[in-house]
């Protein structure tokens, strides 16, 4: 019994870790969590350094503001570009160019030269990478992974990696920046950045054939937003993110107020707070590694929101502290599955060469919209407090998921053409091509 239940466990890990098999993904991987953690000590550590130098809470927001906004002009044209470039040449010089910026940061902090207008023009710059990166990465995704079916798995391992550096880096960092400052912090940063672009460079790719695309990149960009929003699963998905992202997720820009004001903590108790939303992230990213096909995920959509919205309404109530943690667990949990989920979706039924554009429109979604939430959620907390604001914000959610689920039917019949067309899960292909022929609607979305 006990070498029947090793053998289940063994087989249970394998498939958790199964896009892992594919070389390419498999460098990757490793390489950007290095890089990642990096990342996050260096996002902390902007923070504590503005705020060390400033005492602003305004300028800490502006940094963060200035950082995010190039995104939104900017990362619909990167999607374009996206589908014209080889993209394993648009990361790399992606790479370089944020581990350039590292390194400048690490150099005048370092030499004590620093001043405010250098990381807001820092914050600009890798702001511009980023929009470049962000739909590039995500697009990647499929050429790195040999079996198609081994996207999904691969989308939920990005998903854990994140999730698991978010709870390293920031540990590290705070560390490091009371023993030797936020410099060295920045230097290491830089220095990961080797990580991944060793990693780049030590991909098989298959031969990339030359992409069709339209000679104007206004005229690429206007194709994509007809493609996007005029097939309607897509642009339920993206308006369900868009929302949340809007309404949903600046909770995180209220929470020192509900650390010190509501339940009456300190810096600790933020950093607790914070860290069990990160936990129930990386469940909800294990959870979707361990499922063994896209099927039925569509639906995963709409009960992932729901479960955010409903844990944001529930948080924004408590006054317990121990209550709470387990509320931001299941936000997180909602958080990731909604998000990772969508991108699965999205990515299974895109058209080739109109992935890159459609990667952007989902980063516009969910990280796009965060600027603009971080902005309303300020306004509102100041005239209806912050347990309010963020009470809205998950009514609005479980709004939009409700919406969501009742057109879910009808997004199923759009898309079953799609799954069994691509042949991109074969077994799930075949199993609609039975399903059709029962009254009930499959759950292949």
């Amino acid at each position: 019994m006990i070498t029947q239940f090793y053998h289940k466990s063994i087989a249970g890990l394998a498939r958790v870790f199964r896009a892992l098999s594919n070389r390419n993904y498999r460098l990757f991987f490793f390489g950007q969590g290095i890089s990642l953690i990096g990342t996050w000590m260096q996002t902390i550590s902007i923070g504590w350094l503005v705020y060390r130098l400033t005492h602003s809470p305004f300028l800490l927001g502006m940094v963060g503001f200035a950082g995010q906004i190039p995104m939104v002009f900017l990362t619909p044209f990167a999607g374009v570009l996206s589908d014209r470039w080889q993209r394993r040449r648009v990361l790399l010089a992606t790479q370089i160019l944020a581990m350039l910026q590292a390194f400048i940061l690490a150099f005048l902090t370092l030499t004590g030269l620093i001043r405010i207008w250098h990381l807001m023009a820092l914050a600009v710059f890798l702001g511009l990478v980023n929009s470049f990166d962000m739909p590039t990465r995500q697009a990647f995704t499929l050429e790195m992974v040999n079996r198609k079916e081994d996207l999904a798995n691969a989308i939920a391992l990005n998903s854990s990696l994140f999730n698991v550096s978010r709870l390293i880096g920031p540990t590290i960092a705070g560390i490091l920046i009371a023993l030797v400052g936020e410099g060295t912090c920045f230097l290491i940063n830089a220095i990961s950045y080797t990580a991944v672009i060793f990693a780049l460079l030590a991909m098989r790719l298959a031969p990339a054939t030359a992409p069709t695309y339209e000679k104007n990149i206004l005229h690429g960009l206007h194709v994509g937003v007809r493609y996007a929003f005029g097939f309607m699963p897509i642009r339920n998905i993206l308006l369900l993110l868009s929302l949340v992202s809007l309404v949903g997720m600046p909770y995180t820009v209220l929470m020192p107020v509900f650390a010190k004001d509501i339940l009456h903590g300190g810096p600790d108790t933020l950093g607790i707070l914070m860290a069990s939303t990160g936990v129930g992230a990386l469940v909800g990213a294990v959870y979707l590694a361990a499922r063994k096909s896209i099927l039925g995920l569509g639906a995963r959509i709409p009960f992932a929101a729901a479960c955010f919205a409903l844990s944001l309404i529930g948080f924004s109530f408590s006054r317990h502290f121990a209550l709470s943690l387990v509320l931001l667990a299941f936000a997180g949990f909602g958080m990731m599955v909604s998000l990772a989920a969508s991108n699965t979706i999205l990515q299974t039924i895109a058209d080739e060469d109109k992935r890159g554009r459609l990667m952007s429109f989902y980063v516009l979604a969910f990280a796009g919209m965060a600027p603009f939430g971080c902005l309303l959620a300020g306004t509102f907390s100041t005239r209806i407090g912050a347990p309010a604001t963020l009470a809205l914000g998950g009514i609005l959610c479980l709004l939009g998921s409700g919406l969501f689920a009742w057109k879910l039917r009808q997004l199923r019949l759009l898309v079953r053409p799609i799954y069994q067309q691509k042949g991109i899960l074969p077994s799930v292909a075949k199993g609609l091509a039975t399903a059709s022929e029962l009254s009930s609607a499959p759950r292949e979305s």
